[in-house]
């Protein structure tokens, strides 16, 4: 994955300016919306990890002498997962296709996400074979399929055709978010609750492929379809 300079970092040379076309910036407006509420949701993954750190800290203040021990260990998990939290996203909404990754795999960066929540997963060995663009779809089909586990389950991932397979108590795909997942919604419409599906239906084309979503009693099923030339 290619490093990029902070923006705090000092400054260097601007860029050129360029002549922009009237569907340049509607193109754009569009990019630019879908990206918003995706940040959106990345700030609300993170959010209640930060508070518990944050909530940590103010205790440690306090200098409760009963409470440092439990503090340290609050502190503790909750960065441990922000940091679980904020590298799977940097794979599954920045890696871009053609490079490489450093650290962990899409696997491991799926165990940690998961680990300890009320949603177990299967990732097909297969799947770990996959190029990194489709590893990179397979993880955010699996936000999605988390998704429509409100009170967790289980999600199976198979390979090599791309199919994701959720179960749980309380199964749901709403007709919004099929409609995000096959690029019907228009980009206007999106919100924090779709961006997801829809993010991911972009993954999908860009690789040749578009979604087609099922629900039956307690399953969800998504599955890859190649596009017909």
């Amino acid at each position: 994955m290619d490093h990029f300079p902070s923006i705090f970092a000092r400054g260097g040379d601007q860029a050129p300016v360029v002549p922009v076309l009237r569907r340049d910036v509607t193109s754009g407006v569009g990019d630019t919306r879908v990206s918003a509420l995706l940040c959106a949701r990345l700030c609300h993954e993170l959010s209640g990890p930060f508070a518990a750190i944050n909530n940590g800290i103010e205790l440690l203040a306090d200098e409760e002498p009963d409470f440092v021990q439990v503090t340290v260990e609050l502190v503790g998990e909750s960065a441990r997962q922000a940091s679980d939290r904020l590298q799977f996203y940097r794979f599954a909404y920045g890696f871009v296709g053609g490079g490489d990754i450093t650290g962990a795999g899409p696997l491991e960066l799926c165990d940690r996400l998961f680990d300890k929540s009320r949603i177990t997963f299967d990732y097909d060995e297969c799947a770990v074979a996959l190029p990194l663009d489709w590893q990179k779809l397979a993880c955010n089909l699996l936000l999605v399929g988390a998704e429509a586990l409100p009170r967790g389950g289980r999600l199976a991932l198979l390979a090599p055709s791309l199919e994701l397979h959720a179960t749980g108590d309380a199964t749901m795909l709403s007709s919004e978010t099929l409609a995000a997942l096959t690029l019907v919604t228009p980009v206007e419409a999106l919100s924090s609750r779709t961006v997801q599906a829809y993010f991911t239906g972009l993954l999908a084309a860009s690789v040749g492929c578009r979604l087609l979503g099922t629900a039956e009693p307690h399953r969800v099923r998504i599955e890859a379809i190649a596009l017909v030339d």
